[in-house]
């Protein structure tokens, strides 16, 4: 008894329209694409369906390439183009027409919309069935033609589905679909099963607003005698109110989460948990991911986004994240912001101290602004209120016992507990003017750990400016 052959190596494959900006239902299907062929040890291949010359850019291109590279999802080998494929298409066309499978059809737009018209008439059908399905070719005009599929008209076509079980289309629900324009341009359920043949596609993952589409390209991959992919139509995201995800739910593009300031591994994992699951697991690292991810974890129920989600996530991985990586996802931030660059050599000190209070990277270099700004500095209104005639007084006295105690966190705590008892003060009274001199602030990180930052030199600079200011 011979051994059974090996199942071919996975590849996968995103294929977006480069029509507009990258939509984050795109990213998930690109993510989940990714993850299976990276767990398999596969491909992951990307083709760019630019078949619409009128409304695909180079523009909207580039945007799907920056997003893919911003979120980390490394595609395999060439960019495929299926504009560029076209003379291929059709050559399976018009092998499909010698083979008998397709036919030539000469039904004008107007005759097949009197067909429909009729049919409604009668209540019929409105699928146009083409007359010229069965009419040998020497009987035909020389005229302009469409290339149809002769698709079966009885029976069923099945599509065994990964996430979605199996699913069952009635045949005489499927018309004849064009497959080459009569200018001799392919359609885009030709060019796709044509590419996914040609690139080896082993496992069509992508949304299930295409689970209709499947049936038709089922038919095709058949009619060519080729292996179907293993097919995973999974749900689409929707808002917070349970409908369609659009522009009214508030961000639906990668570009506008990169420029709110998620870091990008964040948003790989709040998509990934977005219709997949692994037990209870909600924080967890790429490597993680790729080893337990399958299709056996996506759910058939469209995901809802949550926005109060993906910060809590956010706010996990910047506090597990190094300060290199925190300090180039800012840079990267910045500028996709337009700010001024940052200055790492002040902010890496202060990294470590406001990163576990923070959701996203813009809410980290906020609490980091005491590090980042000069003297003199400015108070805003609410702290500019603590640091009244007494509390300059008393910032006047802790000078000096700052300046000679040792610079350790105990250390400080200590000067300014005994201070705060020698004037009668809880420790809490002495932190507002404390905050208000070295951030110009009320909200900060706590003020011992800003001294540690700021160094001995700078903290009792800012201390004794704020104790010599004017109310």
């Amino acid at each position: 008894m011979s051994a059974a052959a090996p199942a071919p190596p996975v590849v996968t494959r995103i294929a977006p329209s480069p029509t507009g900006t990258m939509h984050i239902g795109t990213a998930r299907t690109a993510l989940f694409n990714w993850l299976f062929a990276r767990r398999h040890g596969g491909q992951f291949l990307l083709r760019i369906e630019d078949t619409d010359r009128a409304r695909s850019t180079e523009q909207a291109t580039q945007t799907i390439l920056n997003g893919l590279t911003w979120l980390g999802l490394d595609h395999d080998g060439d960019i495929v183009s299926q504009a560029d494929r076209a003379d291929r298409h059709a050559q399976v066309a018009h092998q499909m027409l010698a083979e008998g499978s397709a036919y030539k059809c000469f039904s004008t737009q107007e005759e097949i919309e009197a067909f429909r018209e009729e049919a409604r008439a009668a209540g019929r059908s409105t699928l146009f069935q083409s007359p010229w399905r069965d009419v040998p070719a020497i009987d035909h005009p020389d005229a302009p033609a469409v290339i149809r599929l002769r698709a079966p008209r009885d029976g069923t076509t099945v599509i065994r589905d990964a996430v979605q079980g199996d699913v069952t289309f009635r045949n005489d629900q499927l018309d004849d679909m064009v497959l080459l324009r009569s200018d001799g341009t392919p359609t885009y359920m030709l060019a796709v099963v044509v590419d996914d043949h040609d690139m080896g596609i082993t496992h069509v993952i992508r949304g299930d607003d295409h689970l209709n589409n499947a049936a038709r390209q089922a038919q095709i991959f058949d009619a060519m005698d080729w292996a179907q992919p293993v097919w995973a139509h999974i749900p689409l995201i929707h808002g917070a109110d349970g409908k369609k995800l659009s522009k009214r739910h508030g961000a639906t593009g990668v570009e506008e989460y990169a420029e709110m300031g998620f870091p990008a591994r964040a948003l790989r994992n709040y998509l990934a948990r977005l219709g997949w699951s692994h037990g209870d697991d909600e924080f967890f690292t790429d490597a993680q991911a790729i080893e337990w991810f399958d299709l056996g974890g996506i759910g058939r129920a469209p995901a809802r986004l949550d926005l109060k989600k993906l910060e809590n996530l956010s706010g996990q991985h910047l506090s597990t994240m190094s300060d290199d990586d925190i300090l180039s996802a800012l840079h990267d931030w910045s500028d996709r912001a337009g700010r001024a660059p940052i200055d790492a050599t002040r902010l890496r000190p202060a990294i470590a101290i406001v990163k576990d209070a923070s959701r996203t990277l813009p809410q980290l270099l906020d609490r980091a602004h005491f590090a980042l700004t000069s003297r003199p500095i400015t108070q805003d209104d609410k702290s500019a209120k603590a640091l009244d005639t007494v509390s300059r007084g008393i910032l006047r006295e802790l000078t000096p016992h700052l300046q000679n105690a040792s610079w350790s966190r105990d250390a400080l705590e200590g000067v300014v507990g005994d201070l705060a008892q020698s004037k009668g003060l809880g420790l809490g009274k002495l932190a507002a003017p404390l905050r208000a001199a070295l951030a110009g602030r009320t909200a900060t990180p706590s003020v011992f750990d800003m001294m540690l930052v700021l160094g001995r030199d700078e903290t009792l600079a800012r201390l004794q400016d704020a104790a010599n200011s004017e109310s």
